[in-house]
């Protein structure tokens, strides 16, 4: 017996994607802060990765006048973040903080997929995602 449209169920609705990063309660303050005083319109806070450092690769924040074409864009409290094609891979499951400390403030990225880091702390050695599974 063939389904037919009368006889087919219902689609379930759709379950809501992982985002890609997320922002603790104290980084987007901090970002929501530093966007309002700014000097231009900015479409949100791009984030991504680039090689270099001891390490091998760094975590990259910039304002962000617009959104390129293919950019994940992430919602998250309040603020938009940007991120190019080519990190995702690297930033899923990442979370960015913002911790202040006695004699220094500063954002900090919680990545899951990361397996080193430099002693500076300013490089990393991320695995993409889907190579770690």
């Amino acid at each position: 017996m063939s389904d037919t449209p009368q006889e087919m169920k219902p689609a379930r609705p759709r379950r809501e994607r992982p985002k890609v990063v997320r922002l603790s309660e104290a980084a987007a303050a901090r970002v929501r802060e530093i966007m309002a005083a700014s000097s231009g319109p900015y479409a949100g806070l791009r984030v991504g990765v680039k090689n270099g450092g001891c390490a091998g690769q760094s975590y990259t924040m910039e304002y962000a006048r617009e959104a390129a074409p293919l950019d994940e864009v992430v919602e998250d409290r309040g603020v938009t973040i940007l991120i190019d094609p080519k990190a995702v891979l690297f930033l899923i499951g990442t979370e960015i903080d913002y911790v202040t400390e006695k004699l220094s403030a500063r954002f900090v990225f919680r990545n899951p997929n990361e397996t080193d880091a430099c002693g500076c702390g300013e490089s990393v050695t991320i695995n993409p995602a889907a190579e770690a599974l």
